[in-house]
């Protein structure tokens, strides 16, 4: 499954060629980004799904690994970017009409991306199981309510939305009965991964059409809590807008860190962490990771100001995550749907194929799927490299 692109903020659908410095620009936003797009090539493109290390795939059900850290890290920096773009076209002395007008045309073209994306012949389109869900689509939902929140809310209910939307989806999840099944935790159990009120809903709307045959990763119902997660990155954007000093807000930012992490792992024991129903335990402990993650990088670049040589190679990625994304869709659509002929004659996909002669050169099944992610990783950076340097950025 493709993964996430990432907002910039104050971008449109275009190609831009600028030699203007970028101003009121964290750098650690955009080096947290591009280390989220490096992840999401190497996560979406291993040689073998079954043989890769565990660190680059995902959880099966409940629990969590590192590659369910990146999808939830882009959508807490959409909500940083939409407090930046907001604020600062605000200043400029745009309307909040204006204001709206753009956030709904920039939400339905992430949602025609994304829908593009699904249907694009390289995924092997087919009508009748065409995916009408994704996570482009999540991210243009998220990013909507967010952004009407920001518009039209202040602070404090911000925080009350937030609150809601994790409260809100535990009840639901805990309490709604399942249409001709049960109520979780007596005719059925408590999230089991099918017989759940949001894949119930899914299977309504889009039977045929989700991801797992049943389910799907990217489902209605489990937007709610991405909501959430968004809403994480909305008020740390508030919090890194403030007037504080960088001591202030780097300890801000690992109090709330540790606080998130914490709160998750105690939901866990009722509430497990999972990243298929995207539970509110796993909205808080992931918010919390990038909350740390996020001041690690503050800490050492705008704080200790080590910058250099060593940030070029992120910021390809960082400062182009769309392009990143497409260059992503260009490696995984041909790997898992063009086929070649292995040597004893039988079909696999390119990916199949290229894993079986790695691991004819000697290596071991899950070092060769690891050079073959590291190879998708390099192919998709010579792409960016190719567009940073002649200063082209794709945004949204």
């Amino acid at each position: 499954m493709p993964a996430p692109i990432a907002l910039v903020p104050d971008g449109q659908i275009s190609v831009e060629t600028t030699n203007a410095p970028r101003s009121e620009r964290l750098l650690s936003l955009d080096i947290f980004r591009g280390l989220a797009v490096a992840g999401m090539i190497i996560v979406d493109n291993p040689g073998s799904d079954d043989h890769a290390f565990w660190a680059i795939k995902h959880a099966e059900w409940n629990g969590w690994t590192p590659a369910d850290l990146i999808f939830p890290s882009f959508l807490f920096l959409v909500g940083i970017s939409i407090v930046f773009s907001v604020e600062s076209r605000l200043e400029r002395g745009e309307t909040r009409g204006k204001l709206l007008s753009h956030v709904l045309k920039r939400s339905l073209l992430l949602i025609a991306i994304g829908l593009l994306v699904n249907a694009s012949p390289i995924y092997g389109f087919d009508l009748h199981t065409f995916r009408f869900e994704g996570v482009t689509q999540r991210i243009a939902l998220c990013y909507l309510v967010t952004t009407l929140l920001e518009l039209n809310a202040g602070l404090r209910w911000q925080i009350v939305a937030l609150a809601v939307c994790l409260a809100g989806y535990w009840v639901l999840l805990r309490f709604a009965p399942v249409p001709g099944v049960g109520t979780p935790g007596h005719e059925i159990p408590f999230m089991d991964p099918d017989q759940n009120i949001t894949a119930w809903l899914d299977r309504s709307l889009f039977m045929g059409h989700l991801y797992n045959g049943t389910r799907d990763p990217e489902g209605i119902l489990s937007t709610i809590p991405a909501i959430g997660t968004t809403l994480i990155g909305l008020l740390t954007g508030h919090w890194l807008r403030t007037r504080r000093s960088a001591e202030t807000i780097l300890a801000g930012l690992v109090g709330f860190g540790v606080a998130g992490l914490l709160a998750g792992k105690v939901w866990n024991l009722s509430f497990p962490i999972n990243k298929n129903l995207w539970t509110s335990s796993f909205a808080l402990f992931t918010g919390g990771f990038a909350l740390l993650f996020l001041a690690l990088l503050y800490w050492v670049v705008e704080v200790k100001k080590w910058r250099g040589l060593w940030t070029m190679p992120i910021l390809v990625l960082g400062v182009n995550a769309i392009a990143g994304f497409v260059a992503d869709s260009l490696v995984y659509g041909p790997g898992y749907t063009f086929m070649a002929t292995g040597p004893d004659g039988q079909k696999l996909s390119w990916h199949e194929a290229t894993q079986a002669f790695l691991e004819r050169t000697g290596l071991s099944a899950a070092n060769a799927s690891l050079v073959y992610s590291l190879c998708a990783l390099v192919f998709c950076w010579l792409l960016l490299w190719g567009l940073w340097r002649k200063k082209i950025l794709l945004k949204v």
